[in-house]
């Protein structure tokens, strides 16, 4: 149970992000292809606190369709407090669409 109010805390926050970036006309929600689902079906493996785990085959399907250099450019401090970097690039590499290397992605260049 515990487990599941972590999730939908980390998805409350990255829909909060987007209302708040769309409020500021920096990002308007959905303008990044893929963000809906990649919260939907991705959160889980990407959250801050927990084990690195494999994606599941739904969350590899969202991470294949997304546009990843868009949601690069819109992981602030704020999404960090709630995301572990080192797992969204764990996650991309093992659904085989891994973040390219270079890739400043949340403050950090993707080794």
């Amino acid at each position: 149970m515990a487990r599941m109010m972590d999730t939908n805390i980390v998805i409350l926050a990255m829909i909060g992000i987007l209302v708040f970036f769309g409020a500021n006309k920096n990002v308007v929600a959905g303008q990044c292809l893929g963000m809906q689902g990649l919260i939907t079906q991705c959160a889980m493996y990407v959250e801050k606190f927990g084990p690195m785990m494999n994606p599941s085959p739904e969350c590899c399907y969202q991470i294949k369709n997304a546009d990843d250099s868009c949601l690069c450019q819109h992981i602030t401090n704020a999404v960090l407090q709630f995301i572990d970097l080192q797992k969204v690039i764990y996650v991309t590499q093992s659904c085989g669409t891994p973040i390219p290397s270079g890739t400043n992605c949340g403050g950090i260049t993707v080794p």
